[in-house]
């Protein structure tokens, strides 16, 4: 069993950055591939950002150029560097975890989930 805490969400102004952070238990994370996803009120699930085990990474066209996913090994985090942050970024964002490894952009593909936290952009 894994455990997802994120942390770092917040109130920003547009133009603003902000880090996420997501901290895992267990001792296998590292073979983990581990994503982001984020949902805005009255809207669905999506795809932010995935990184594999080996540190290969995609992200939506949404966010590609603003947004960094990377992860520590030794620390069993995975970060979300977001920069040029827009108001329609506004979601819950969630850090996921796949027991598969390799990059996957569907949310039915991972396993563990976060409870999540908020991040709001103002206009």
């Amino acid at each position: 069993q894994v455990q997802l805490v994120e942390s770092g969400g917040g109130l920003v102004q547009a133009g603003g950055s902000l880090r996420l952070s997501c901290a895992a238990s267990g001792r296998t994370f590292s073979s983990y591939a581990m994503g982001w996803f984020r949902q805005a009120p009255g809207k669905e699930r999506e795809f932010v950002a995935a990184i594999s085990w080996s540190g290969a990474n995609t992200y939506a066209d949404s966010v590609k150029g603003r947004f960094t996913i990377s992860r520590d090994n030794a620390k069993n985090t995975v970060y979300l560097e977001m920069n040029s942050l827009k108001p329609e970024d506004t979601a819950v964002y969630y850090c996921a975890a796949s027991k598969f490894g390799s990059l996957s952009t569907r949310w039915d593909r991972y396993d563990y989930w976060g409870q999540g936290t908020q991040v709001t952009v103002s206009s």
